[in-house]
């Protein structure tokens, strides 16, 4: 398909008017678009008519990365069903018929662009990664970089970095063209870009859009949750490729999109390059990247969770767990503390603690403000190492059973939690811990009931979730958690913070609006 796109601009025309001029006040306030604040007549310095040459000078150095799986697959059997490669596995019989294991090969296609004359190329890490839909005998077994002059070469791996999603390659050429990376913490929203990348395996395709966010976090957990945004049309295959400023600098690698159907919908993702640019440079020189690393479990401050606390929401993040033997613990920091300031910088959604942590030193000594009990504290942090992410998967599994947890009836503390907080509760005994299939040593109270009506329903509670604590205090017995809850409400605070066990998984804080 074609996309037309047409700029147009309004002309005034000259002529003798009366007017009616506002007097300001010298040093008032004034609206951000009053007439005169904003130059909308003309575009920037620098701002292209078209992006012809601009193109031209850079496509030279995109390329096309194409990579071989070799899959591994029981013979008799489709372990290929509800995957891309179900069609292709039925269309060539779909394995033999002795019981031997049977390889087929897959292809991926993806974007790079080079950094050297002599053949260094950067792209994404998932572009040379074995597809997830293989299944674990996946294993990439080629990768082939081709040039826009359709020239390929066989790429090896000179380093990948899985937690930021980069990878380095290196093809035996010389007098290649490359490109260079820019300063992108220069970059504004509003800002011209230009993706170049090869999208649904399409080939060289050039596309243009303006900076529609900086910071953007897209759930990604760990140090690089932190992307440019941009409407730039970004598609399946645009992954690894770069994305330009108008002086044909990278500011950013293109990696991810935001789309309901896979196809662009005008929200894409870069890798900033303040970020990408240390990491390559590390990989090129054979280095491991390493991280620091302060071996907490933590969660964002939501507005539920702040305002149990009488905290502002977005202003630090809650350790939900502590490492044992990691810098955290050591340093002294506990579970339920607030850890609002690392290294002097503010722990923010745009400046969060796994980044501002991710991107120090290991060994750097760093002060950590925290917020314990209502008192803020100060201490010293020695970083560790962050371990690799596949270390860093949480592999617990949910408790779904079909156990129920026995109603002891509703005595005066559980009809007080139940008209509170929309939960009913029974102290969890050994017997009731056996049950559910939890350690006999836990101690906490566990929910037999959720009003369906209340804000603990909304935000996901069930029955035989464990509440271990209420606003960061050990609850063994419904009635301690209903003391609590009536704490709470004397307080006048608007919702609890409950810290919540479900199966064996690591707990987690909910901030749970009280019922009025």
């Amino acid at each position: 398909m074609r996309y037309a796109y047409a700029i147009t601009a309004a002309l005034l025309a000259g002529g003798t008017t009366a007017t009616l001029t506002m007097q300001q006040p010298v040093g008032a306030q004034v609206a951000q678009n009053a007439p005169g604040s904003i130059n909308a007549a003309a575009p920037r310095p620098g701002a292209p008519m078209s992006f012809a040459d601009l193109a031209a000078r850079l496509q030279p150095a995109v390329v096309n990365i194409s990579t071989t799986q070799k899959i591994q697959v029981r013979s008799g059997g489709n372990a290929f069903s509800g995957t891309p490669f179900e069609e292709l596995f039925k269309r060539f019989g779909g394995g033999g018929s002795d019981g031997q294991p049977v390889t087929r090969e897959a292809t991926s296609l993806g974007s790079g662009f080079i950094i050297s004359a002599d053949g260094y190329v950067v792209t994404n890490n998932h572009v040379i990664s074995a597809s997830p839909e293989g299944g674990s005998n996946a294993v990439v077994s080629s990768i082939t970089v081709t040039l826009p002059d359709r020239k390929e070469y066989k790429a090896t791996v000179v380093g990948r970095d899985q937690a930021s999603d980069l990878a380095l390659l290196k093809i035996e050429a010389k007098n290649l063209p490359f490109v260079q990376f820019g300063d992108s913490t220069r970059t504004r929203v509003g800002d011209w870009v230009v993706a170049i990348g090869n999208p649904f395996g399409l080939g060289g395709t050039v596309t243009a859009g303006i900076v529609s966010a900086l910071h953007r976090s897209i759930g990604i957990s760990g140090p690089y949750d932190r992307y440019i945004q941009t409407d730039a049309s970004i598609n399946q295959g645009n992954s690894g490729g770069p994305m330009f400023d108008l002086q044909g600098n990278v500011i950013g690698i293109n990696t991810a999109i935001f789309s309901p159907t896979g196809g662009n919908v005008g929200i894409g993702f870069a890798i900033p390059a303040e970020e990408a640019k240390p990491i390559i440079d590390q990989l090129m020189t054979g280095k491991r990247v390493r991280r620091g690393y302060l071996g907490v479990g933590i969660q964002p401050m939501t507005e539920d969770i702040a305002a149990s606390l009488g905290l502002p929401k977005d202003r630090g993040e809650i350790v939900a767990r502590v490492e044992p033997g990691e810098a955290a613990a050591r340093a002294g920091i506990r579970q339920g503390d607030i850890i609002v300031k690392v290294d002097n910088q503010d722990v923010t959604p745009d400046n969060t603690l796994s980044y501002i942590v991710g991107k120090a030193a290991v060994g750097a000594k760093l002060p950590v403000e925290v917020i314990r009990e209502g008192q803020r504290k100060t201490l010293t942090v020695t970083l560790g190492e962050r371990p690799p992410e596949d270390q860093l998967i949480n592999g617990g599994q949910d408790a779904d059973q079909d156990d129920s947890v026995p109603d002891s009836g509703q005595s005066a503390p559980d009809q007080a939690t139940r008209n509170s907080l929309g939960l009913g509760l029974q102290t969890l005994t050994p017997d009731i811990a056996r049950r559910l299939g939890l350690s006999a040593s836990l101690r906490g109270v566990v929910v037999n009931y959720v009003d369906p009506s209340s804000d603990a329903a909304a935000n996901g509670f069930q029955p035989r979730d464990v509440i271990l604590q209420i606003n960061n205090v050990p609850v063994t017995t419904v009635q301690a958690a209903a003391a609590q809850i009536d704490a709470a409400v004397k307080a006048k605070r608007p919702s609890v913070l409950l810290f919540v066990q479900r199966g064996n998984n690591p707990p987690r804080y909910v901030g749970v609006q009280l019922k009025k």
